[in-house]
């Protein structure tokens, strides 16, 4: 090995790949693959545009990772973190300490956050939060004397995080299938997925179907069994599945009529991404604890965390003793910063406002515009969130064979296009940042149809739809 790295302007695209695959094992990989084929490098970023290592130009229609709700290059971002860094870099929350960035963010959070909201427990990331939510969650039924209610019922398809206890409460198969999970004490139900399960009905006549297989689930388990359900207002990583109107009010009545905690994952909508400050505002209901990450920040540092309602956290602060949980970054000082500066940007600029009256209504009228493409089944939005279907045959609904990967053949032409889009299975996803504007949202939906029509030329011309 050189015993002196090459500068980063002095590496070609090559070089870059070459040493990442040599020593950066990504998240969610095939390592062998990508080894082959080679990572794009980004080197910048500026409002809702990469740029990769060869200078190309690319619309970030995923916020990064659902993240970066503000968009890139916002200074009041870097300034906070490089005041807090120069003034206290970390210190932790242990030994009965605390920092003053902690401390008015976690006030900061109960304003914006609805009125049962009084308490926050601090994390490094979403997945933290979501352990953190299993462990809070059988420590307040142990408190309250009732240990056997243990069982936390989640989703199939749903996505919670890559920890042990995250990636079980998540419903995703493949996560599964590798480390032995899920863990004890989590049950997963079917997700309120109306094309795929619902469609011989209405959707708010699915909606309450799709809400009643939690009640079945608690009766067979045995209602003193069961300590919370957990879901997202909106599915993301699944596919941006959002439920019919009707399905979260009866999710809520049939917690509350058995007493079970009620848990929104708001890691993906929470900070405005669906038209409201959290997704739960928006899908009309009342949880008693809600995990948030990434647009806490907008993703320039890790922080996450755990909005703990009145009615767990009067049971833990008044009744609990010592909860023996805890991280190291708990509170970090220059992650809770930039958080502040994060949030009051995203009330300066008025961006829920702007996403529920402007560009999220904006793009759902676009949205439905591109179901005149003979490849899409369905394209919906929720907020700046969306979701198009890619069917084979429109007309039946039939889905493409499994081996044309079809929306990896669509994210294929994306990329080579300059805009990021995901694939989940069938389904492209977009997530902008908030700050989009309605030109930009043209521009978006214009590189969106383009991709659409490559994608509808290579199966055509591998006889994909016969």
């Amino acid at each position: 090995m050189n015993a002196v790295l090459t500068s980063r302007s002095e590496r070609t695209t090559q070089e870059w790949q070459a040493a990442d695959s040599a020593h950066f094992l990504h998240p969610f990989t095939d390592f062998q693959s990508l080894a082959r084929k080679g990572s794009r490098i980004i080197t910048k970023a500026d409002n809702i545009y990469l740029t990769d290592s060869d200078g190309h130009k690319i619309l970030d229609a995923m916020s990064g990772l659902w993240c970066v709700n503000v968009g890139y290059g916002q200074q009041a971002l870097v300034d906070a973190a490089t005041k807090q860094m120069k003034e206290l870099p970390f210190y932790n929350a242990f030994f009965q300490t605390a920092t003053t960035p902690a401390i008015e963010l976690a006030e900061l959070l109960c304003e914006v956050t609805p009125p049962q909201f009084n308490h926050v427990f601090f994390s490094g990331s979403g997945s933290e939060g979501n352990d953190t939510v299993v462990r809070m969650v059988r420590r307040y039924w142990d408190i309250l004397g009732q240990p056997e209610r243990q069982v936390i019922i989640s989703r199939k398809n749903a996505y919670h995080g890559s920890t042990m206890a995250g990636a079980s409460l998540g419903g995703m198969s493949g996560m599964h299938a590798q480390g032995g999970l899920p863990i004890p004490g989590i049950t997963h139900i079917e997700q309120p997925y109306w094309w795929e399960h619902g469609r011989s009905m209405s959707k708010d006549a699915f909606g309450i179907k799709a809400a009643g297989w939690l009640e079945e689930r608690i009766l067979a388990i045995g209602a003193d069994k069961v300590a919370a359900f957990i879901g997202e207002p909106v599915q993301g990583a699944g596919g941006v599945i959002i439920p019919p109107a009707t399905y979260w009010p009866e999710i809520q009545r049939i917690c509350d009529k058995y007493g079970i905690l009620l848990v929104t994952d708001e890691v993906i909508c929470g900070f405005g991404r669906t038209g409201h400050w959290w997704g739960c505002e928006t899908m009309g209901v009342r949880p008693d604890l809600m995990t948030f990450a990434k647009g806490v920040t907008s993703g320039y540092v890790p922080l996450g965390g755990v909005m703990v309602g009145d009615r767990v956290s009067k049971v833990l602060v008044e009744q609990g003793g010592e909860f023996n949980h805890g991280y190291t970054y708990s509170g970090h000082p220059v992650s809770c910063a930039v958080a502040l500066a994060n949030i009051r940007l995203i009330q300066q600029l008025g961006l829920v406002e702007h996403v529920h009256d402007d560009v999220g209504p904006y793009l759902a009228e676009h949205f439905a515009v591109l179901r005149d493409h003979p490849l899409v089944g369905d394209a919906e939005t929720c907020g700046l969130m969306g979701a198009i279907l890619l069917v084979k045959d429109k007309n039946l609904g039939t889905a493409f064979a499994e081996a044309v990967d079809i929306g990896m053949v669509c994210r294929g032409h994306c990329f080579a296009n300059g805009l990021i889009m995901r694939a989940v299975g069938d389904r492209m996803i977009i997530a902008p940042p908030l700050v989009i504007t309605r030109a930009q949202i043209d521009e978006m939906m214009s590189l969106i149809r383009r991709c659409l029509d490559l994608t509808l030329a290579d199966a055509k011309a591998q006889g994909w739809l016969a």
